[in-house]
């Protein structure tokens, strides 16, 4: 089962979406492994902010690249088709303000799917 979240990003409500999906709609855009990216820019943030510093240059990337994945598998007609083009309407936002946001978001959607295991092997063990 899928999860929305409609998080507002520069005065523009923005609904993003997780669900199974997104690790292999990830793969096949990106080349690139969405968990590892994910812990990457975890990482990437908690070392910026200790550091009172701005984030890499790649780690940027990496957020606007799930960003704009998220929002497009919650709206595929309606949003941009590259992330360059989805970027492009908004005026300069906070990344810590939007990304926790979408680490949640894929944290709740990774949560159900956990607790579904779980009750499936109970049942099983029944």
């Amino acid at each position: 089962m899928a999860v929305t979240k409609t998080i507002e990003i520069d005065g523009i409500p923005v609904t993003f979406r997780a669900s199974a999906a997104i690790p292999r709609l990830y793969r096949n855009q990106f080349h690139r492994d969405i968990y590892k990216d994910l812990s990457v820019l975890e990482k990437s943030i908690d070392k910026s902010e200790k550091e009172d510093g701005d984030l890499d240059s790649f780690s940027l990337e990496l957020f606007e690249n799930i960003a704009w994945l998220m929002a497009k598998h919650a709206d595929p007609v309606n949003v941009a088709k590259t992330p360059d083009e989805w970027l492009d309407q908004f005026n300069t936002f906070s990344i810590y303000e939007v990304l926790p946001q979408i680490i949640s978001l894929w944290g709740l959607n990774v949560e159900q799917q956990v607790e579904s295991k779980k009750n499936f092997i109970k049942r099983i063990e029944k």
